[in-house]
Order: C-alpha cells, then sequence, then structure tokens
C-alpha cells in the first residue's frame, strides 16, 4: 500500500481569467477522435521529485515533469535540476529559503502566465488553452496532441493510501473523505480506464472516477519545442490561436 502522507502539495485555490483561450475553439471539425490509449512517458524511470517532498512547489514540479516529457519525445530529456525549480518557485510563488511561512504553494494560472511571458528553465510556451476538466475528450485530444495535460487536483485523504487513486465512499454513501488539499501535476498518458500523472517522482494512476471527482482545473501547454518538431496537428486551427494571442497582447 502506498504511503504518501509525508508527501507535500502546494497547489492553490483556482484562479480564473476572462482572457484565458478555450481549447474547444480551436479543434476544428476534421479533427479525428483521440485514440483509446495514448503514452508519450518514453519509458523514462526516474522523474525526480523536483523537491516536493520537502516543499509546496507542485506547480513548479508538474512544470519540470512537462519538460522532461517533451525533451523525451522530441530528442533528448531534460531533466530540470532542484536547485531551478527553487528558484522559480521563489520567483513565482513566494517561497523565501529559510522563511517556512513563505512555503505557500502557488496558482496554476499564476504560474502558466509567467511562464509564457519569462520562459522556464530555457523553455518557451507558446501559449496555454484550456480544456473542461469535465470533458475527457478534450482532455484525451490535449494529451494526445500536445503531450499531456497540466492539471489541478483537490485531493481527498484517501489519496495518501492509493496505490491507484480512486474514489472511497466513507461512512456511508453520501459522506465525503476528508480533504488532503489542491495538488498540481502533468498528465502524459491515458487509457480506457484512467489517467496516469506524474508526481513525487513517479507516475501514478488514477480512475476516470476520481478523475472526475477531483480533478477541478486543466490547462493545455503548447511548447514551442513540441510543435516546432511535430508541427501543428491536422485539425487544430494554429493559425487563429496565433491571432487570438496577438490580440490579447494588444490589450495588455
Amino acid at each position: 500500500m502506498a504511503d504518501h502522507s509525508q508527501m507535500r502539495l502546494g497547489r492553490k485555490a483556482v484562479k480564473t481569467d476572462s482572457r484565458t483561450l478555450m481549447m474547444a475553439n480551436y479543434l476544428t471539425p476534421s479533427l479525428p477522435p483521440p485514440p483509446p490509449a495514448k503514452d508519450w512517458t518514453k519509458g523514462i524511470a526516474n522523474w525526480g521529485m523536483m523537491l516536493n517532498d520537502k516543499l509546496g512547489d507542485c506547480t513548479i514540479a508538474g512544470a519540470a515533469h512537462a519538460l522532461q516529457v517533451w525533451s523525451a519525445n522530441t530528442g533528448t530529456e531534460v531533466t530540470v535540476s532542484d536547485d531551478t525549480v527553487q528558484s522559480y518557485y521563489q520567483q513565482w510563488d513566494g517561497y523565501v529559503p529559510g522563511q517556512p511561512n513563505t512555503d505557500n504553494g502557488g496558482v496554476e494560472l499564476d504560474v502558466l502566465n509567467d511562464w509564457q511571458k519569462q520562459g522556464f528553465a530555457d523553455n518557451k510556451l507558446l501559449a496555454f488553452i484550456d480544456p473542461k476538466p469535465s470533458n475527457l475528450v478534450q482532455i484525451r485530444q490535449s494529451i494526445t496532441l500536445f503531450g499531456g495535460v497540466y492539471i489541478g487536483l483537490a485531493l481527498p485523504l484517501t489519496a495518501q493510501s492509493q496505490d491507484v487513486w480512486d474514489v472511497v465512499k466513507t461512512g456511508g454513501a453520501k459522506a465525503k473523505p476528508g480533504s488532503w488539499g489542491g495538488h498540481c501535476v502533468f498528465v502524459p498518458k491515458y487509457d480506457q480506464h484512467g489517467f496516469t500523472c506524474i508526481t513525487w517522482g513517479a507516475l501514478k494512476t488514477m480512475t476516470l472516477a476520481f478523475w472526475k471527482k477531483y480533478c477541478d482545473e486543466a490547462h493545455t501547454l503548447l511548447d514551442q519545442q513540441w510543435l516546432t518538431a511535430k508541427g501543428s496537428p491536422d485539425g487544430f486551427d494554429q493559425n487563429q490561436l496565433l491571432t487570438d494571442l496577438n490580440a490579447i497582447k494588444s490589450i495588455r
């Protein structure tokens, strides 16, 4: 049985912005349905804790794990160092080493905006667009087309001891397990039974029921290196996306 009770989380409450671009607007009728399964993990055995056992830096750890997936599938795998991870946790989430009261986690939307503007560990994020967490077709398209999806989970306490994250009924059918807290992970794999994320240095599978109950935000990340290597997917309107991005920049 897994024991994640000593691991850290760090995803703050969901933040929204009316200017955030929605994934549905760029999926055209010519886009084929996502395959029954997709796996971009590339056989990687060591994902790295990315300090998320000591700090509530999951919003940065999730970004670092995304870079591992993209780089492994477009060239040579790149693993971001712990020092670099901590430096971005300081810059973007306000952590001050030696001051535990500043170890408060981060907001996914804020991290993605900073990443898009400033880059992360020499990586350029062209854009991020949001699928609906409850729309599993959009989620699977995100993974299939762009190597994964960056999500937020409102984890229950039961997730601390599960080998596979699943919904557990406690104290009767209507009772809810206690809340553990918000957590950010990158999801590069799915099949007909569930999704697999990267967290605390390893792969972690969750059932479809768990996803539907506890995933409360999702962001599709458009990595420039990925798009350069693989090209714009057929059925994805990248030209319209670029037009919309320029329109947003002009009003900021």
